[in-house]
C-alpha cells in the first residue's frame, strides 16, 4: 500500500545557519535535556503537514523558511516550504536542505478545503490513492471526503495528546466530529469508505423541523456572536495548558515573595516590640537617674551644710561673755568649762550625721552609675532598632512591588484563563447544537440503504490481538485483556479504561495503540501514512502533578522493551523522549542527543550552544 516517508526537518534563514534533522527510514531517535527544542520537531513536522499555526520559539527568531522533505510512494523526493504564520505551502519535486531562492514547482493551501483542489491534504491524498475516499460524518449516513488531518492525528502524537484525556482514535473529541472520526477508524482497519448517501431531509420532515433548525441556527449564530478569537477547540485548549503552565510558573514566585513579606513584617513586628520595650525601660531608667540625681544633689548639700555647722561651732566656742550661743544660757548659769562641752557636743553630732549622709551618698553613687550606663546601652540599642526597622521597611516596600508585579501578570493569566474557558464553553454549547441540528436534518433522510456504522467483529478482535501483543512485547504491567472499545472510542486494559489511569499508563496505552494501528494496517496492506512520530511515548518517572490518578508504577524494563520491540517496527518511526535509550538503539538507530550544553549538540536550533 502507498506510504510517506518523512527525510528531514529544517529551518532556513537568510543570515541563520540551517536547523536541521534527518530522519532515518527506520528508526530515530531523539533524547536528552528538556528545552532543548525536542517537542518543537514533533509541533513543526505537524505544522508543515497542515496544523493551523506553530508557537514559535525564541531561538527560532531569524529563520524565515521551514522544509520538510519527503519520499513519495513511488520513491520520489517532495520538499515542503512554509513560512511561520503562513498558509502557503510551497512544493519542490526535489529534496532541498537549504535556504530556498528557486521558483516552486506548485503552491497549495495548508487549509483542507473539500470544495477546492488546491490544498496539501488533497495533494497528499491523490499521491497516496486516497483523494476519493468518502467517510461518514453524522448517523444519517451523511458523508465527506478523507482530509490528511484525519490520517495525521493517528501517527502523530504531541506530547500534550500523549497524556490528554481525549482518546487515541477521537482528534478533537468534540461531539459534532465523533461520527467521522470513529468512521476514519473503520476505515483504516477494514479499508472500507463509506459510500455516497443522499442524507437531506424529505418534505415532511422540511415541514417539521423547519421552526426548529431555524431556531438553532439562530441559537448558534448567537452564540456564535459572543466569541472572541477564531481560534478552534483544539488550538484553545492548547493555549488553556499554556496559560496553566505560566499561571503554575508564576504562582511559585508569588507565593515566596508573599512568603518573604509575611517573614519580613512579622521581623518588623517583632523589633517595634523590642522598639516598644525599650522606650519604656528607658523612661523608667530616665526617671531614676531624675530623682537619684536630685537625692544625691540633697546629700551633697546636707552635708555641706553640716560642715559649715561644725566649722561655726567651732568658732562660737571661742566667745567668753553673754550668753551660750549653743543652748542659751545666761553668763551665771554657765559653768567654767561650759562653751568647749557644747562645742564638742556640737562637732560630735554634726559628724555623726555627716557619716550617716555620707554612707547613704555612697551606696546611692553605684545606683546612678549603673543606671547611667544602662541608659547608655539602651539608647544605643533604641538606635540600632530604629535603623533596623528603616530597614525592613525598606525590604516591604520593594517586597510589596514585587508582589504588585507579579500580582498583576498572575491576574492577567487568570482573566486570559476565564477568557479561554468561556471560549471553550461556547465552542461546546455551539457543537451540541450543531449536533442536534444535524440529528434533525439527518432524521428520516431519504437512503435506500444505510453504511454499516461499526467495525466487524472479527476485525476487532484481530486489531486487539496486535494491541496486546504490543503491551506484551513492552512487558507493560497490569495491562492484560486489552482492547479497542468502538462504542465508547476508548482503549481499555487491565479492566480499566485509559483515562482511568495515571498519565504514564496513559501515554503508554497511547503509544501501544498508535504503533500498534500502523503495524495492523501495514501487516494487511491497508492505508496508513507509513509513518509514526510519538513524544515521550513511555515515561518511567513524572513528578506528580495536581489530581493525578495513581497508578502502577512503570519500570525501565518498559522502556528497554519499547525500543527494542521499535527496531522492528516495519514503517518508520520517529521517537522524542527525555532520557537515554538502549545501547542497542544507539548502534541500530539514527539517534540525536541533545545535551543543552556546548559539548556536543545542544539543541534542535545552532543558537541553544550559544
Amino acid at each position: 500500500m502507498s506510504e510517506l516517508q518523512l527525510t528531514h526537518l529544517t529551518y532556513c534563514g537568510a543570515d541563520r545557519p540551517p536547523a536541521q534533522i534527518s530522519f532515518g527510514p527506520e528508526l530515530t531517535v531523539i533524547y536528552g535535556t528538556s528545552d532543548t527544542g525536542k517537542s518543537f520537531i514533533v509541533k513543526s513536522i505537524e505544522y508543515m503537514l497542515g496544523g493551523a499555526d506553530i508557537a514559535l520559539v525564541p531561538e527560532s527568531e531569524g529563520y524565515t523558511q521551514i522544509l520538510l522533505g519527503l519520499l513519495m510512494p513511488d520513491g520520489s523526493p517532495l520538499t515542503l516550504l512554509r513560512a511561520p504564520d503562513s498558509n502557503s505551502i510551497f512544493l519542490y519535486s526535489a529534496d532541498l536542505r537549504d535556504y530556498v531562492t528557486d521558483m516552486p514547482h506548485a503552491s497549495v493551501t495548508a487549509v483542507h478545503n473539500a470544495r477546492s483542489r488546491n490544498s496539501l491534504s488533497i495533494h497528499l491524498l491523490r499521491e497516496l490513492g486516497l483523494d476519493g475516499v468518502l467517510i461518514r460524518k453524522n448517523e444519517a449516513g451523511g458523508t465527506r471526503p478523507l482530509a490528511l488531518a484525519d490520517l495525521l492525528h493517528m501517527a502523530l502524537v504531541t506530547e500534550n495528546r500523549m497524556v490528554g484525556d481525549v482518546p487515541p482514535v477521537l482528534r478533537t473529541g468534540a461531539a459534532n466530529t465523533r461520527t467521522a472520526e470513529l468512521s476514519v477508524m473503520r476505515f483504516l482497519v477494514t479499508g472500507e469508505g463509506d459510500p455516497a448517501v443522499e442524507s437531506g431531509p424529505n418534505a415532511g420532515q422540511r415541514r417539521v423541523h423547519k421552526g426548529q433548525v431555524q431556531l438553532l441556527d439562530q441559537l448558534v449564530l448567537d452564540l456564535s456572536s459572543k466569541l472572541r478569537t477564531q481560534e478552534n477547540e483544539r488550538q484553545l485548549r492548547d493555549r488553556h495548558i499554556r496559560i496553566r503552565t505560566a499561571l503554575d510558573e508564576q504562582s511559585a514566585p508569588l507565593r515566596q515573595t508573599n512568603e518573604s513579606h509575611r517573614e519580613a513584617v512579622d521581623a518588623r513586628m517583632e523589633t517595634a516590640r523590642q522598639l516598644a520595650a525599650l522606650d519604656e525601660r528607658l523612661t523608667e531608667v530616665s526617671d531614676l537617674l531624675g530623682r537619684f540625681k536630685l537625692l544625691e544633689a540633697q546629700y551633697r548639700s546636707d552635708l555641706e551644710r553640716l560642715a559649715m555647722v561644725n566649722e561655726a561651732g567651732s568658732i562660737l566656742g571661742y566667745f567668753k561673755v553673754g550668753a551660750c550661743p549653743f543652748c542659751g544660757a545666761e553668763r551665771e548659769h554657765q559653768q567654767s568649762n561650759h562653751r568647749l562641752e557644747e562645742t564638742t557636743q556640737l562637732h560630735t553630732a554634726v559628724e555623726a550625721e555627716a557619716a550617716k549622709t555620707s554612707a547613704l551618698l555612697a551606696d546611692l553613687l553605684p545606683t546612678i552609675s549603673a543606671l547611667d550606663d544602662e541608659q547608655t546601652a539602651l539608647m544605643n540599642r533604641r538606635v540600632q532598632e530604629q535603623s533596623d526597622i528603616g530597614v525592613w521597611d525598606q525590604i516591604i516596600e520593594e517586597l510589596e512591588g514585587g508582589i504588585a508585579s507579579l500580582r498583576s501578570d498572575v491576574e492577567g493569566l487568570i482573566e486570559e484563563r476565564s477568557v479561554v474557558e468561556r471560549e471553550l464553553e461556547l465552542q461546546a454549547r455551539i457543537a451540541e447544537l450543531e449536533d442536534k441540528k444535524s440529528r434533525l436534518v439527518g432524521e428520516g433522510a431519504v437512503a435506500t440503504t444505510r453504511p454499516t456504522q461499526h467495525i466487524p467483529t472479527a476485525t476487532l478482535s484481530d486489531f486487539d490481538s496486535i494491541l496486546q501483543q504490543t503491551l506484551n512485547a513492552w512487558q507493560v504491567p497490569a495491562a492484560d485483556h486489552a482492547e479497542y472499545d468502538q462504542y465508547y472510542a476508548e482503549i481499555r486494559a487491565g479492566g480499566r479504561k485509559r483515562i482511568e489511569r495515571g498519565k504514564g499508563m496513559r501515554s503508554v496505552l497511547h503509544s501501544a495503540f498508535t504503533t500498534s494501528l500502523a503495524r495492523f494496517c501495514m501487516d494487511r496492506d491497508l492505508h496508513h501514512l507509513g509513518f509514526v512520530v510519538l513524544d515521550s511515548p513511555v515515561v518511567t518517572y513524572r513528578d506528580p502533578e495536581p489530581n493525578d490518578i495513581d497508578d502502577v508504577e512503570l519500570t525501565s524494563t518498559v522502556v528497554d522493551r519499547f525500543y527494542k520491540d521499535m527496531l522492528s517496527f516495519p514503517g518508520q518511526a520517529i521517537i522524542i523522549e527525555n532520557g537515554d535509550p538502549p545501547t542497542k538503539v544507539l548502534s541500530e538507530a539514527a539517534t540525536y542527543h541533545f545535551t543543552g550544553t556546548t559539548s556536543g549538540r545542544a539543541g534542535f536550533f545552532p543558537t541553544y550552544a550559544h
